[in-house]
């Protein structure tokens, strides 16, 4: 037995000729542009792989197999407009958001409150993920807007908005008498005019931007100061600065109390860490929203 595929293109084309009864009359009012050749082309090919005439040219008028085929066909191309409709009012009502977790805990849940106000039926699914993970979620479009670290080049088809500026700090114990970092310096004995740091540092995998940000400096400045604790977030870092391991790499973000026990000492002269929302293409509107409450909240900030 031999199974007849049909086209469905051909059979979506069949479809607005027997609605606007005439290939002209379809090709004017079609959704999409197509020449009135293509059409009639494309049709006789339904036609022949049927072995059945489906309507009559001039004057045009369906066939009784037209007839038959429009009737079925009719419920589900009639309709494609209404579920378009339909699934773009859900998915425009949803945002998939990725950020780091002290993101999501700390300026986030303000930014979404807003959010769902101006968008009552706002529908979320926030991942909690590591700096690293931000750009691979992105292009492989697992999310639609990600919060992270902006440092380097983006991949090809990223785009970002920058929403924070935040400056570095060494974490210490808070009983600490130092004013300024280089307090923890000394001279190194195997440099001419090199420093090297008197106290362990605690800090972040090598491939972490802020990492690479405080190593930059560093070696600008002549500083040896190897990571002796690494540890994947700047949450631990500040808990082993805590229990007494080193001092600490981070930043201090406005708007947050440090935690008890540690204190913040400022790295003049380093650059701040910028703080983007990264997204792919051309933003829905919920994004877009998103984005324009993110940098409002920010400027409050700071």
């Amino acid at each position: 037995m031999v199974r007849l595929i049909m086209n469905i293109h051909h059979l979506e084309l069949f479809y607005f000729v027997a609605k606007f009864e005439g290939i002209t009359a379809a090709v004017r009012k079609m959704p999409y542009g197509i020449q009135q050749p293509a059409v009639s082309g494309q049709l006789i090919q339904l036609e022949e792989k049927l072995g059945v005439r489906l309507f009559n040219r001039r004057p045009f008028a369906l066939t009784p197999a037209g007839e038959e085929m429009y009737d079925f066909i009719y419920p589900f191309f009639s309709r494609l407009g209404d579920l378009e409709e339909k699934l773009r009012g859900e998915e425009g009502r949803r945002l998939r958001l990725a950020a780091t977790g002290s993101a999501l805990r700390s300026h986030l849940p303000d930014v979404l409150e807003r959010l769902k106000e101006e968008e009552p039926q706002l529908r979320l699914s926030l991942q909690e993920v590591a700096p690293s993970e931000v750009h691979g979620l992105i292009t492989s479009q697992q999310v639609d807007v990600a919060i992270g670290v902006l440092g380097g080049k983006l991949s090809e088809g990223l785009k970002s908005e920058v929403l924070l500026k935040i400056p570095c700090v060494l974490w210490v114990p808070a009983e600490s008498k130092a004013k300024c970092w280089q307090e923890f310096l000394m001279k190194d004995p195997n440099s001419k005019n090199g420093m090297i740091g008197k106290e362990a540092l605690i800090g972040l995998p090598a491939h972490e931007v802020l990492q690479q940000l405080f190593q930059r400096e560093f070696d600008r400045r002549d500083v040896n100061w190897p990571t002796s604790v690494e540890v994947n977030s700047t949450d631990l870092v500040r808990d082993f600065v805590l229990r007494g391991f080193g001092l600490g790499i981070g930043v201090f973000i406005p708007g947050l109390q440090p935690p008890k026990g540690v204190k913040p000492l400022p790295m003049k002269g380093f650059p701040p860490l910028v703080i983007g929302a990264m997204y792919q293409g051309r933003p829905k509107e919920v994004v877009k929203d998103f984005l324009r409450i993110s940098k409002e909240h920010s400027k409050g900030l700071t």
